[in-house]
């Protein structure tokens, strides 16, 4: 199963805002690069599908998903809703997107849309922008049959919902903490992480009895309340089920959700930092988003071992999320970050020599995944 998780974006780290500003008060234009839109879907060749290996991305500064060839760049892109933030895929070839507007379904074989799911939870009128309400975060069971999406609602605690993969229904919401930027499962599927940026914690939820357990991971404190830059944003479920979330190239947390406690490895990036993967050998990805808060570097991907070693790899300008091939040997990372800029393009880092490209693909593309 390939799995992209939990998109969402850094513009809102320092608060809560309820609207996106006016435009040209804070938000800088699109660079020049950014001003082509993503290509409509084009009719497959009868007795074709959509090749292993493709990318899936999705298109915040859009109402959709685009298909990119890792080669070529884009190869055309479904309407799945407004400002899409999150995608998972599943073994059967279906993608979960989660827009303003609902849970979409894609056929990624076909290309395909296959409808969409409306929220359970009230999130107010649909709207773009960074702190939108509607999903970010977004992960499927093991087993496929459940769907997990974290909710945002503006100015208030977001929610988990629980969607039912064959009947695509909602069958719960879950209380979470505000705006949950990432949801994680547990490898086993015994319980779901929603990482709430806004509110400096993690929810885990029992997958059995949807009960919801609150911990704070704050390895900066508190202090600056909505106005901080030093919240969560993305999370990993290691092999052990501890949880690793990266803080501002500087700091790692390890959540024990058995216990609650939080321990910190240092990290030595020194940029702020949001989208997380694990490779098939256990080497955290941490894409590095610029020099903001008390970071001073620019962007980067941290390759982080196991024991610990890291390499920073310098990418050009903003990026958000990050997937790994399936032989892990390669990293894309999605330039669809919204606070200084974004650029519509995907780079490509070979993990082994550290070497990187350029890759067009999206409307400021976030979520991402591997086909």
């Amino acid at each position: 199963m390939a799995v992209a998780l939990a998109a969402a974006v850094l513009s809102g780290c320092a608060g809560t805002g309820s609207a996106d500003p006016a435009p040209g008060a804070d938000a800088p234009p699109a660079p020049a690069s950014a001003s082509a839109s993503a290509p409509r879907p084009s009719p497959l060749p009868a007795g074709t599908g959509t090749p292993p290996g493709t990318l899936l991305v999705a298109d915040f500064g859009a109402d959709t998903v685009t298909f990119v060839d890792p080669a070529r760049g884009p190869l055309g892109s479904v309407p799945v809703g407004t400002a899409p933030y999150g995608l998972a895929v599943g073994a059967d070839g279906r993608a979960w997107v989660a827009t303003a507007e609902g849970v979409a379904i894609v056929d990624t074989r076909t290309r395909k849309s296959l409808g969409r799911i409306p929220y359970r939870t009230a999130t107010g009128p649909v709207t773009g922008g960074e702190y939108r309400g509607g999903g970010m975060g977004i992960a499927l069971a093991p087993d496929g049959k459940r769907l997990y999406v974290g909710v945002n609602v503006p100015d208030g605690p977001g929610t988990l919902e629980v969607i039912d993969t064959a009947s695509r229904r909602t069958v719960a919401a879950v209380p979470v903490g505000r705006r949950p930027f990432d949801v994680d499962v547990a490898r086993d599927g015994s319980a779901v992480y929603a990482t709430n940026h806004d509110s400096f914690d993690v929810t885990a939820v029992d997958t059995r009895t949807l009960a919801p357990r609150r911990f704070e991971v704050a390895p900066y404190g508190t202090e600056g309340g909505l106005g901080s830059w030093l919240k969560p944003h993305y999370a990993v479920v290691r092999e052990d089920g501890r949880l690793l979330l990266p803080f501002e190239g500087e700091r790692l947390a390890v959540l024990d959700p058995r216990t609650g406690r939080v321990t910190v490895e240092r990290m030595t990036a020194n940029t702020h930092q949001h989208g997380a993967a694990l490779t098939p050998d256990g080497t955290l990805l941490a894409v590095g988003t610029g020099p903001i808060g008390s970071s001073d570097e620019e962007a980067s991907l941290t390759i982080r071992t196991a024991d610990g070693r890291e390499r920073i790899v310098p990418l050009d300008g903003p990026h958000e999320d990050v997937a790994v091939a399936r032989d892990g040997r390669t990293a894309y990372v999605t330039g669809g970050f919204t606070r200084d800029g974004y650029w519509n393009g995907i780079t490509v880092v070979d993990l082994t020599t550290a070497a990187t490209r350029r890759l067009p693909g999206g409307e400021r593309p976030l979520g991402i995944a591997v086909l």
